[in-house]
């Protein structure tokens, strides 16, 4: 049969050695790779209906996959007002006075990626905003997607007077007069809120979704580990593929809450493998704690404000149990565990669920922030897999330690964040994502910032712990090989051979001797999906 995709002229890299391969073609059938070979050869396998692309020289990489992102869920949350780029309070307040003024009367007023650090030492309150949202209704997510600053009116319209009670670890957080300052940490507070403001459709969903999507195409994502298979989102994949709007190939893990029953668990396991053509249910997400920066993250020593004492779990055993069981059931888990006592305890569910048999279950911990020498050497004994995001570093901290992530937590242990090279060195398969819409997701700016772990809106400024920083072939391989084999899939994709999967994207310049903090910048000419490009520059 003739292809359905040939590139010619080009070269062809290999992730697993940073080599380029001795061939300049690459011919696809039927969302495989057929053949590896020479232009002329490669050439005559085309037919009438043959895309055929001279790459003029670019460079073939095996398509990039986001370790750790969530596009349905992420896609409605940036839906207000972006706050990502304010650096300082003066910048917020103008953000929202102009939203405002756009407001129809009585509209909610959202935003999201607001920096805490814009509050500098001083408490993150509404008051703090000053007037701009006087009777105004607003929801502004902060950063980290675990917290939010209501206005006075939101909060009115939610019934929230004072301090609450929650099952899970949530907060309503007061003033010392017990009245609330607009802050709410974690989802059961932040809902409250949610429950009395506008939701977007369906439709609104499916086309913001569709939207970010396309965009990711474009900026070389031929894949995710999507974390967000709760709510109504498998229905959007869904929707998606059937309306032909799904460029990327999703691996969804849906979310095991606190207080689940052996009912959901059942659900949860038999959700397994179900899916469509390019997006399937396979494995379960869960978290043991917060955020640092919300002192909600679980330490072994409080933060230097007496706080991130707890587990997300309020019986952290009762995680334990859990975790055993979709063991068990041959089901993989994706915990989030940012504090050093939250990664400790998954890893030490994951060794008593081992003892019990199921060697080939590959479990992962998402985000570790900040760990011990101890914990670090237990990844690779134990095979979990260690899902991290630099940019995280990268943008909400600073070398000086002046950030809020680290005067919470400390000079010591602000030292240790994120120890992607001695997770690597210890032999942990790490793997690299954004975590959109905490951070951007083009995948060229996620492997710079493990590369040079600095600020991307002002590379001039000094990196925080350059001795964590991967090495260009490490984070091309974290994006690649290492991404393919935590999904299991490391004989299906991640490398470019013949009978893997045709995901690719073709990029400019070869990533690996682009200069650091230059390759944010590389161009994205081309991505494949399945032999099908899902985005192509005009160039070709």
């Amino acid at each position: 049969m003739p292809a359905d995709l040939v590139l010619l002229s080009a070269r062809l890299l290999d992730p697993a050695t940073g080599d380029l391969l001795p061939h300049t073609a690459l011919a696809a059938h039927d969302g495989r790779i057929t053949h590896l070979g020479d232009d002329r050869e490669t050439r005559a396998l085309a037919g009438p209906a043959t895309t055929v692309i001279d790459l003029k020289g670019a460079v073939v990489c095996p398509g990039f996959v986001d370790g750790h992102l969530h596009p349905v869920s992420g896609a409605e949350r940036t839906a207000g007002v972006d706050l990502s780029g304010c650096t300082d309070l003066p910048a917020v307040r103008e953000a929202l006075a102009r939203e405002a003024r756009a407001l129809a009367p009585g509209a909610w007023l959202r935003g999201w990626g607001l920096d805490p650090n814009v509050f500098g030492a001083a408490p993150v309150t509404a008051a703090a905003l000053g007037d701009v949202l006087d009777g105004i209704p607003a929801a502004l997510d902060l950063f980290d997607a675990h917290s939010m600053l209501a206005s006075a009116r939101a909060l009115e319209l939610a019934g929230i007077d004072g301090p609450r009670r929650f099952e899970q670890a949530a907060e309503i957080v007061c003033d010392a007069d017990g009245r609330p300052t607009g802050l709410l940490l974690e989802d059961a507070a932040c809902a409250l809120v949610e429950a009395v403001a506008p939701q977007p459709t369906a439709a609104e969903v499916r086309e913001r979704t569709a939207a970010v999507l396309r965009a990711m195409a474009a900026a070389g994502l031929t894949g995710g580990h999507a974390m967000d298979a709760n709510g109504g989102s498998l229905a959007v994949y869904e929707a998606l593929e059937a309306e032909g709007d799904l460029p990327l190939r999703f691996r969804v893990a849906p979310w095991c809450q606190p207080g689940a029953d052996a009912d959901t668990l059942r659900e949860l396991i038999r959700l397994q493998g179900t899916g469509g053509r390019r997006w399937r249910v396979a494995g379960v997400k869960m978290f043991m704690d917060g955020t640092i920066d919300n002192g909600t993250a679980w330490l072994e020593r409080p933060d230097c404000h007496g706080e991130s004492t707890h587990a997300f779990w309020p019986d952290p055993q009762e995680y334990t149990r859990v975790l055993a069981a979709l063991h068990r059931a041959g089901v993989p888990t994706a915990t989030h565990a940012i504090g050093d006592a939250a990664v400790r305890h998954v890893l030490d569910s994951v060794e008593e669920a081992l003892a019990q048999g199921g060697t080939g279950i590959r479990h992962r911990v998402e985000h570790i922030e900040t760990v011990p020498d101890d914990t670090v050497h237990r990844f690779a004994r134990l095979g979990v897999v260690a899902s991290m995001q630099p940019t995280h570093c990268c943008e909400f901290t600073r070398a000086d330690h002046t950030d809020n992530w680290s005067r919470r937590l400390g000079e010591e242990r602000a030292s240790r964040a994120w120890r992607c090279r001695d997770l690597w060195q210890a032999g942990a398969r790490v793997v690299l994502g954004s975590d959109w819409p905490i951070a951007p997701y083009p995948p060229l700016a996620v492997m710079a910032g493990a590369r040079h772990r600095r600020p991307s809106r002002d590379l001039s400024q000094p990196p925080h712990g350059i001795e964590q920083a991967l090495t260009p072939l490490q984070a091309l391989k974290a994006v690649t090989v290492n991404a393919a084999w935590a999904a299991g899939e490391e004989h299906e994709a991640g490398r470019l051979a013949v009978g893997r999967r045709a995901d690719l994207t073709v990029l400019a310049d070869d990533p690996l001797t682009v200069p650091d903090t230059d390759l944010a910048e590389l161009p994205v000419l081309l991505t494949v999906v399945g032999g099908r490009p899902t985005h192509r520059d005009r160039s070709l």
